[in-house]
């Protein structure tokens, strides 16, 4: 009789840096960028080797900066500071999902700074 472990992790980079990826999802079809790494991370963190740590990111960094776009549309009433933080949001959501895919295709850990910890 053998015994089969079906406990054993893969190391899949590409997915990583996928997963990092399909945040860009709301630059380009406008939604989806909570929600398809979410599914991902949900759907592989027991298969992929790192896959728990990157989504805890990931997930971590899209709901930060849902909380900083809350918080800028009224702080726009206060001398225009809400459209800076608007403009530090969307450029935070667009270049940090790049650099941690890179990180993620290399095999590092993922950097997200200025993100509260959720999850």
């Amino acid at each position: 009789m053998e015994v089969v472990n079906q406990n054993v992790m893969r190391k899949d980079n590409t997915l990583l840096s996928i997963t990092h990826l399909t945040q860009l999802l709301s630059y380009v079809i406008g939604f989806g960028s909570l929600i398809v790494p979410l599914i991902i991370w949900l759907s592989s963190r027991d298969k992929v080797e790192g896959m728990n740590e990157h989504g805890k990111a990931i997930i971590n960094l899209q709901l930060s900066l849902i909380l900083y776009i809350i918080i800028s549309i009224p702080a726009i009433l206060l001398l225009g500071l809400g459209i800076l933080g608007l403009i530090a949001t969307g450029i935070l959501g667009f270049v940090l999902p790049i650099v941690n895919a890179v990180k993620a295709s290399n095999g590092e850990s993922p950097s997200y700074f200025l993100t509260i910890q959720f999850v």
